[in-house]
């Protein structure tokens, strides 16, 4: 087994060329030099990954040298601090999680293309490090890697930035939403009707645009910023404010992590223009436009997937249907979400008016396929659910007022709130 170390960034390890990564372990923070020569440090540090989920081989052997040692960055880094200052370097490396958990989450991403698949568990298995551990698997298992000829440690660094522009404090937009959106893409992108149009360049797209369709979201909403005159909303003129930032800072880690700078500059401003058109259509205020557009086509029968237009624009509604698809999820994950966004976001309103008419039109593309049909049931069922919850709860009050001294909304006024 030959072994390539990339000083500085980590340590690949490969039985020939033609396949799967064995291991990678990263090593310490990687300090970036921009076009101006001026170093560059991104905040935080990275986590490491166990890279044996993309194969079953296992790897041992010694890390190096004392200075890699004490740079080494994992989840175990505070518990053995003492130890490295004290010169004693590990013979093996500090892995992040042990092999149960390792087996627990290898055998998650097997199913990954489930719509069951419960993200949350994921996440604890991959001690939270689901959205690049989910990317790793993707961009492998769809041949991507290998198409597109990345660097693998290259590729960890751009998703390890990307994960950590996530704000963990926030209760729904942060990386567990952009995992899920993620897995979710990658179901759709596996809609019969759809997946034998696909280029390797459109998968690519789509999941990168799904996991980075939120990076760096402050947790507040455009009206917000727009109210307190935000930087941002003066930047963007008010529009869309959130998804071209969003798009921008992808912009800028794609370049500062160099992970296209092997490709001809055409195509990659190409690959940057087209994350944005997907980042961009996330925009909810832009809903109703992007509706009656999928409605037209659907009625006239014009959409020809070998058209790279029309191959975008489905896209978009994927991303789009990706990133609002939690109550079309089984009742116990899509009550997770609800209660970490806040109820009001996930009443009727949200679900009847912004969620069911998208999904019905994407059934509608898909031919009613057996995940269209599975969603629209989970809508269904969810909508009940939390019509009964509601219900409950105003009985509970009584009075008429809630324990805030607030008149609670009527079933009627929640059904046409919208987030």
């Amino acid at each position: 087994m030959s072994c390539l170390m990339v000083e500085r960034c980590g340590e690949v390890l490969f039985e020939n060329p033609e396949q799967n990564v064995k291991c990678v372990c990263m090593l310490g923070d990687v300090r970036l030099r921009g076009q101006t020569g001026v170093p560059a440090e991104r905040r935080g540090s990275y986590p490491f990954i166990d890279f044996r989920l993309l194969n079953n081989t296992t790897h041992s052997g010694e890390i190096g040298s004392k200075k890699k040692v004490r740079r080494l960055l994992s989840f175990q880094r505070h518990f053995h601090e003492s130890r490295l200052l004290r010169g004693m370097t590990p013979q093996a490396p500090l892995h992040l999680l042990d092999e149960d958990y390792l087996g627990q989450a290898r055998h998650m991403l097997s199913k990954v293309g489930m719509w069951d698949f419960d993200i949350f568990l994921f996440d604890r298995l991959t001690n939270g490090n689901s959205l690049v551990t989910l990317l790793c698997h993707l961009f492998n298992s769809h041949g991507l890697i290998h198409h597109f000829k990345l660097d693998m440690v290259t590729l960890h660094r751009f998703l390890v930035m990307v994960q950590e522009d996530y704000h963990g404090h926030n209760p729904y937009h942060n990386a567990v939403h952009a995992a899920d959106v993620t897995q979710a893409m990658h179901c759709y992108l596996k809609e019969p009707k759809l997946a034998s149009f696909l280029t390797p360049l459109d998968i690519m797209l789509g999941l990168l645009a799904a996991a980075a369709h939120d990076v760096d979201h402050p947790g507040v909403n455009q009206p917000f910023l727009i109210k307190t005159n935000h930087h941002l909303a003066n930047l963007y003129q008010n529009m869309s404010v959130l998804e071209n930032h969003h798009w921008r800072s992808t912009i800028g880690m794609l370049r500062e992590s160099r992970l296209l700078a092997h490709l001809p500059k055409e195509m990659t401003q190409d690959i940057e223009q087209q994350l944005g058109s997907l980042i961009l259509a996330t925009d909810i205020n832009r809903q109703n436009e992007f509706l009656t557009r999928l409605k037209a086509h659907l009625h006239n029968k014009d959409l020809r997937l070998e058209n790279i237009q029309d191959r975008h624009f489905m896209l978009q509604i994927a991303l789009k249907c990706a990133d609002i698809c939690n109550p079309c999820r089984i009742w116990e994950m899509s009550k997770q979400w609800s209660e970490r966004v806040c109820e009001e976001f996930y009443r009727q309103g949200f679900m009847t008016y912004i969620v069911e008419p998208l999904f019905r039109e994407w059934a509608r593309f898909t031919g009613n396929s057996t995940l269209s049909e599975s969603m629209l049931n989970h809508l269904a069922h969810n909508k009940a659910q939390w019509k009964s919850l509601l219900s409950n709860q105003h009985r509970r009050r009584g009075s008429g007022q809630d324990p805030a001294g607030t008149a609670p909304e009527t079933l009627e006024q929640t059904e046409g709130a919208t987030p």
